[in-house]
C-alpha cells in the first residue's frame, strides 16, 4: 500500500476513522498542535490528546495523557505534531499502540521512519495538514 497521497485514499482513511491521537499536542491556542486539533474535532472525530510535558492539564475538555499506551481505546489515527528528530521514538510507539494510520504534519516528517512505516503495513500521510484535509474533503 502507498502513502496516501490521492484524495480519494485520504478521504477514505478519515470518513473510516473514529478516534484521533494528538501526539505532541499543546495547550496554547497559537500553536498548530492545538488549534489544528480544534478543527478536526470539529469534524465528530474523538481527539485524545498526548503530551508528556503537559501530563495531567486539559486541552478543549480532554485530559492531556503522557503517552500513546496510556489511551485506553483504539487510536485510528496518531496525528503527528513532534519534530522530525523525534521521529523513531513516535514509530515506537505507534509500534507498540497497534493504530492504522500515522499522519505526520507538514515539517514533522522524517522519510527514513515514513517509509519503515509504510513498509510495515501502516498508513502513512505526509505533507498534508489535517486540518485542511478535512475541510477540503469531508
Amino acid at each position: 500500500m502507498p502513502f496516501l497521497k490521492g484524495d480519494n485514499e485520504i478521504k477514505e482513511v478519515l470518513k473510516q476513522c473514529k478516534t484521533v491521537a494528538v501526539l505532541g499536542a499543546s495547550t496554547d491556542p497559537r500553536k498548530p498542535s492545538f488549534f489544528v486539533p480544534l478543527v478536526v474535532r470539529s469534524y465528530g472525530f474523538k481527539m485524545c490528546y498526548v503530551n508528556p510535558t503537559h501530563n495531567g492539564q486539559e486541552i478543549l475538555g480532554e485530559k492531556v495523557l503522557p503517552s500513546l499506551n496510556d489511551i485506553p481505546e483504539e487510536v485510528d489515527i496518531v496525528d503527528v505534531f513532534r519534530r522530525p528528530s523525534a521521529a523513531r521514538e513516535v514509530a515506537e510507539e505507534v509500534r507498540r499502540k497497534g493504530c492504522k494510520t500515522v499522519w505526520f504534519q507538514p515539517g514533522t516528517e522524517n522519510m527514513e521512519v515514513a517509509e519503515e512505516l509504510h513498509r510495515e503495513g501502516f498508513n502513512v500521510v505526509v505533507g498534508n495538514c489535517m486540518k485542511v484535509e478535512c475541510r477540503r474533503l469531508l
